[in-house]
């Protein structure tokens, strides 16, 4: 059976509620990066930025990778540790067959 209580004690625990902390005190972030690195490569493929236009919106658009690659790496590991303390294997047993 698969448990989906969260840890209350340990390192794995504060590890997860840290992570969850920072994940949801800004919801709607990496939404909100994509859509802002969306709007700059159709400006940017549209061609109508001037040379040093174009020069700053890649140096945000690099930002806003750097910036969403980290919120995935997070929300990566907040993953992983849930995982490991939390969800436990489905097993299927005698007890099952009654």
């Amino acid at each position: 059976m698969i448990s989906t209580q969260r840890p209350e004690t340990g390192q794995g625990a504060t590890e997860a509620r840290e992570l969850a902390a920072a994940t949801m005190a800004s919801p709607g972030r990496f939404e909100s990066t994509l859509t802002e690195l969306e709007g700059i490569v159709e400006r940017m493929e549209g061609g109508a930025l001037t040379l040093e236009q174009s020069l700053s919106a890649y140096r945000r658009g690099a930002e806003l990778i750097g910036t969403a690659r980290k919120a995935l790496a997070d929300v990566e590991q907040q993953v992983r540790v849930l995982e490991a303390e939390v969800l436990k294997p489905f097993v299927t047993g005698a007890a099952d067959e009654t």
